[in-house]
């Protein structure tokens, strides 16, 4: 009778358990995003550019050898930290054999010779003299340790092998480049830009990218700029993703930039969607659409409404922030959200 009153009990915490795990997970807000618009007129130019790697890293050993293994080919994907390519090492294994073996028997007589010196047997110096020349053997053989693990190359970085400059049993260099890696932990766009362009570059309000084969706009940053024309006169502009691009986006590929420019004589403010700004504890809010869509609360000034009805914002923005157009009151910050992109006026139901 008693294990049945105790079953009984745990009964309806274990239903209450099970109904938690069955309630299905709120799903992420789907939101639509929209830019500021700047007070005094803008303009966005569209150019092509081509995406590139952001790096190409030559890898070699830390020392000379010949080659045993090359453990990957081209156009293989390698990991970071995998082992890509190895040296012969017998000999550096007997040099680190060696040197143990010498640095035990002194560290023997050291340890010997420090009983003597407690017993004042030996004078001072005698002692600080092993002593030093232990040091001298630990260092020797550690140093021979790390010229083994030289002899194991790995990738410092997840990408892709473009070139691999020697075969098994050759023998290499300190510092020659064995393997050639594409680093694809971030990806940049070259474009070139012209003159007027270049000259007004101090009132580019934000830059995007368009994938060719469709879908919303990739927010980019400037990296540079070469303050250096070509023989076409033209400038070399350089563009980082603010946010992940993903696979859709290989090397090579061409890519259309959008870039929005204030017009001459803008006065700094910005018109944005009246149910886009929110109040909260006496302040006004919009909130912006971060790295991992994921929406941040930014400050805000308004100072009224414009003819259409729009919020004027004074402060606060750049232009060149994602703002959520609607829905504001059911966001949290930090939350996920689902963008969607807001229907063609022209192509109704996205059939062209």
């Amino acid at each position: 009778m008693k294990n049945v009153l105790i079953i009984l009990a745990i009964l309806p915490c274990l239903l209450c358990c099970c109904q938690r795990r069955q309630q299905p997970e709120t799903p992420a807000h789907s939101v639509m995003t929209t830019r500021p618009i700047r007070n005094g007129g803008e303009s966005t130019k569209r150019f092509t550019g081509i995406v590139k790697e952001a790096r190409e890293i030559n890898l070699g050993f830390k020392t000379p050898g010949q080659i045993k293994r090359i453990a990957v080919k081209e156009g293989g994907y390698v990991r970071r930290g995998q082992l890509i390519a190895t040296l012969d090492n017998a000999d550096y294994k007997l040099g680190v054999d060696a040197l143990q073996a010498q640095y035990d028997q002194l560290a023997n007589e050291t340890k010997r010779l420090g009983i003597l010196y407690k017993d004042k047997s030996i004078p001072a110096n005698d002692y600080e003299k092993a002593l030093a020349g232990l040091k001298q053997v630990r260092i020797q053989l550690q140093a021979n340790k790390n010229k083994l693990s030289y002899t194991r190359l790995y990738a410092p970085t997840a990408g892709y092998v473009d070139k691999v400059n020697f075969d098994e049993a050759e023998m290499v260099d300190a510092g020659t480049p064995v393997i050639t890696l594409l680093d694809t932990s971030g990806k940049e766009v070259e474009a070139d830009i012209p003159a007027d362009l270049y000259l007004d570059n101090e009132n580019i309000i934000s830059v995007a990218c368009r994938h060719p084969y469709g879908g919303g706009p990739l927010p980019m940053r400037i990296t540079s700029i070469t303050p250096k024309a070509d023989a076409t006169q033209l400038y070399k502009m350089r563009l980082a993703f603010t946010n992940e691009p993903g696979k859709q986006l290989t090397g090579g590929m061409n890519i259309s930039i959008e870039i929005r420019m204030a017009a001459p004589g803008s006065d700094g403010t910005f018109t944005v969607p009246l149910h886009s700004v929110f109040q909260e504890n006496g302040k006004t809010y919009v909130w912006t659409v971060g790295k991992s869509s994921a929406v941040n609360k930014r400050e805000v000034t308004v100072s009224g409404t414009d003819a259409s009805g729009n919020a004027v914002v004074t402060s606060g923005l750049n232009g060149g922030e994602h703002i959520v157009k609607a829905g504001v009151n059911a966001l949290h910050e930090g939350e996920k959200v689902k963008i969607i992109d807001e229907g063609s006026k022209t192509n109704v139901g996205g059939l062209l």
